[in-house]
């Protein structure tokens, strides 16, 4: 019980969350991990509820109590606005975990654990598509990015409704000729738009494995289809529109800044998607540096606990080496 926390890491993403115990050396004493937070959908008490399970596993596999966390450092999905995270701070105030809490949308780890100091911009591109920047002043830059209502275009989810609008348009002769009008109910072993439609209206396809159809606009793309190219362009379009805007917030735009890209559909590094992206960075943010982060978030939300508590660079050094 003699042993003193300096940070309880959490990253918390839709479906999973990821915690860590960081001692002031920067040593990773215990990890857990835990199921999705989603306070929209149970509310803020039982999402909460849902992140203590995980915690509680590592404090006790650290042997540790409440009382001996210096700072929490959460970075949550759906803390899409300041007062989401003022909600959520006070929430998890009142668990007692640390003495200090400090919440921020999960777009923060990404950048930070791309970033050797809290300096740049990230997109993460997943289910949804969100943007966030930040410079060691303390300014950040931040979108809603809480859907059509906010100004979104992309994600995961966008993609795969857009590539069912062509598809259905393409088979009625309301839209233009596709190849998605073969190749998406063709993942599902259907014959046709008609038939993949009815399937998901009735449910015999669950709505949750409309993702699945993502991977599926990017090959047709990549065989050439011009409907399918269009989105992925496009994609990169909203990526390049997200980054230059952030960057030209912080006073970044012409200087040499980092340009983290995270999120299962960016990490997949479809040659179209990133050629593009980097087509329209050159002229839009030439100074940009960018790269695909393949550190665990929750490093990044480790990262910004210590610098929080203001830990020496070797500390910093020791807890990415552990995530390395």
């Amino acid at each position: 019980m003699g042993v003193n926390v300096s940070v309880l890491a959490i990253d918390a993403g839709n479906s999973k969350t990821d915690v860590a115990l960081i001692g002031e050396d920067g040593t990773v004493l215990s990890t857990a991990r835990g199921g999705g937070f989603q306070p929209p959908v149970v509310g803020i008490g039982t999402a909460v509820d849902a992140l203590g399970s995980a915690v509680e596993r590592a404090l006790a596999s650290a042997g540790v109590g409440h009382g001996t966390v210096g700072h929490v450092s959460a970075c949550l999905a759906n803390a899409d606005l300041p007062v989401e995270e003022e909600q959520l701070t006070e929430a998890l105030l009142a668990r007692g975990w640390g003495r200090t809490v400090e919440v921020r949308n999960d777009t923060f780890a990404i950048l930070r654990a791309g970033v050797d100091e809290p300096r740049g911009v990230a997109v993460v591109c997943g289910a949804g598509i969100n943007c966030v920047g930040m410079v060691p002043d303390g300014r950040t830059a931040r979108f809603p990015a809480i859907g059509r209502i906010s100004g979104d275009w992309g994600g995961g989810a966008g993609l795969a409704e857009e590539a069912l609008w062509f598809a259905a348009r393409a088979e009625d002769g309301r839209g233009e000729p596709t190849e998605l009008v073969r190749t998406l109910p063709g993942h599902f072993g259907l014959d046709s738009m008609y038939a993949l439609i009815e399937a998901l209206h009735l449910g015999r396809i669950g709505y949750e494995r409309r993702h699945e159809l993502t991977p599926v606009l990017f090959a047709t793309g990549a065989a050439g289809d011009p409907v399918a190219r269009a989105l992925v362009d496009r994609l990169a379009e909203e990526v390049v529109a997200m980054a230059s805007v952030a960057l030209s917030r912080l006073g970044l735009l012409d200087e040499q800044a980092p340009v983290v890209l995270g999120g299962s559909v960016l990490a997949a590094r479809h040659p179209q998607l990133d050629d593009r992206i980097a087509e329209l960075l050159a002229a839009r943010a030439p100074k940009a540096v960018v790269r695909v982060v393949k550190e665990s978030p929750v490093l990044g939300a480790g990262l910004l606990g210590l610098d929080h508590t203001g830990a020496a660079h070797e500390v910093h050094d020791r807890l990415r080496a552990h995530y390395a």
